[in-house]
């Protein structure tokens, strides 16, 4: 019977993108502007987000080729499945469902910690654990409304949408109106010495990467989405382009209106900039709007990522009970609770750390392997329908993996070292998985799934023309 359940298509180009944006947005911006202005060390932090989008347009192009080439539940899993298995098996997806399974519960967390910190300006004496409590009971509501169906969840998902969109407006009309161009670009003396610049580039990359993650939430989504040829491409890079000019104008718009030195000591940075240009109702409807933007982000989040074990399971690599629909909402609800419960534990750990190096994780698990990977079905599956092909290849290849190798050692040592051992953790797992199963590479190499260019893509999913 499991076999038997499908997914269903509902989901556009419109709400892909809305999905996408709503998972770039969240709480990112409105925690991480006064963490890189810091770490930069001046108003110079703008360049951390134009190279931060330069890398995510770059890396998008990848995605985009992927994800409309194999459109299914899971993304870079399909994608790992396809370029590595006829070498090492299962290994590669295994070990990307394994730093997923946790990284993005703890990335997701991070959203409702800031949406809970948020809360912080009605109830200023609040203690910590009571934030914790509130950034847990937000995830348990952000689960309870994704159990529905497909078409439901869209119209949520836009709902929420509009209201970052006018979080956005708000926010970049207001310092449109206090601009100063004299604060936004008083860069100190020392702020261009290239030791200091490209050492703090490194790791305000870092961090504004952090606020463009999720500009690849549709790639996970390739079964419910309508032509997904179409529609995973467009959504990427029309995602990307929006939340990179809505960074940089509030950016830009933030330290133009407060000093770069005040901002980086702001630990929510939204209410004070509107409470300082309207009074307390300003900060009072911001601060609400800047929580709701932060829902957006850990409801649509928990969305995408709930799919990724899905997949993997129905193909034997991961728990078979990760591949359960509900029987009629269609959707992989044994996943969104296992997530959403790691999520919640996530929500009582301090963060700072833990997400560096799970970051880390991701770049070395997901984002430099999943470039090798297309290049790989490139001469692999020369003859694969490709509804969009990566602009000069491999140029923009070769140019993400120096960047995704770039932030990964500006990462620190810590976080490598911990990155190094998630890793080596899951491959051994995954080996004793194997040995006791009896039917996972390297103690059965004659299993294979089935060949990529057996499995016909779908209308859906015919070249752009």
């Amino acid at each position: 019977m499991e076999k038997k359940q499908k997914l269903e298509r509902k989901i556009g180009t419109f709400q892909a993108i809305t999905i996408n944006m709503s998972q770039m947005m969240g709480a990112g911006p409105f925690i991480t502007i006064p963490l890189v202005i810091s770490t930069m060390g001046g108003p110079q932090a703008i360049f951390g987000w134009i190279v931060g989008a330069c890398l995510a347009l770059l890396d998008g192009q990848i995605w985009s080729e992927l994800g409309s080439a194999l459109p299914g539940e899971g993304g870079t899993y399909n994608f790992f499945k396809a370029a590595f298995h006829d070498k090492t098996g299962n290994l590669m997806p295994f070990l990307f469902i394994w730093s997923i399974l946790l990284a993005t519960p703890l990335t997701l967390s991070s959203g409702a910690i800031g949406l809970a910190d948020y809360v912080k300006f009605f109830i200023p004496n609040i203690t910590g654990l009571q934030t914790k409590l509130i950034a847990a009971l937000v995830t348990i509501i952000a689960i309870a409304l994704l159990y529905r169906r497909a078409t439901s969840v869209t119209k949520i998902s836009v709902v929420l949408w509009a209201g970052m969109i006018l979080t956005v407006v708000l926010i970049v009309g207001t310092s449109v109106l206090h601009f100063d161009p004299k604060l936004a670009f008083s860069f100190p003396k020392n702020a261009f010495v290239p030791s200091n610049f490209v050492k703090g580039l490194g790791a305000g990359m870092l961090l504004s990467i952090y606020d463009y993650l999720g500009y690849y939430t549709s790639a996970y989504m390739g079964d419910e989405l309508k032509q997904p040829g179409r529609t995973i491409p467009r959504s990427i890079t029309l995602s990307i382009i929006f939340v990179a000019i809505i960074d940089l104008l509030m950016n830009i718009g933030t330290i133009g209106f407060i000093p770069w030195r005040q901002a980086a000591k702001s630990t929510n940075i939204g209410s004070l900039f509107m409470t300082r240009a309207w009074g307390h109702t300003g900060g009072l409807i911001i601060t609400i709007l800047i929580i709701w933007t932060c829902f957006a982000s850990v409801y649509t989040g928990l969305l995408g990522a709930s799919r990724i074990p899905y997949n993997a399971a129905r193909d034997g690599v991961f728990f078979k009970k990760f591949a359960h629909l509900h029987p009629k909402l269609k959707f992989p609800n044994y996943s969104l609770l296992v997530i959403g419960g790691i999520m919640v534990v996530c929500c009582f750990f301090d963060l700072t750390t833990v997400i560096n190096a799970l970051m880390a994780v991701q770049i070395v698990v997901q984002f430099m392997v999943q470039i090798i990977a297309l290049s790989v079905l490139r001469k692999k599956k020369p003859n694969l329908k490709r509804p969009f092909k990566e602009i000069l290849y491999p140029i923009p290849s070769i140019i993400a993996f120096i960047g995704w190798g770039f932030v990964f050692v500006s990462s620190g040592s810590t976080s490598i070292g911990i990155a190094i051992a998630w890793t080596v953790l899951g491959g051994c797992v995954y080996l004793v998985r194997g040995y006791l199963k009896k039917d996972e590479w390297p103690f059965n190499k004659g299993k294979a799934l089935i060949d990529v260019e057996e499995k016909p893509l779908s209308k859906e999913s015919e070249t752009i023309e």
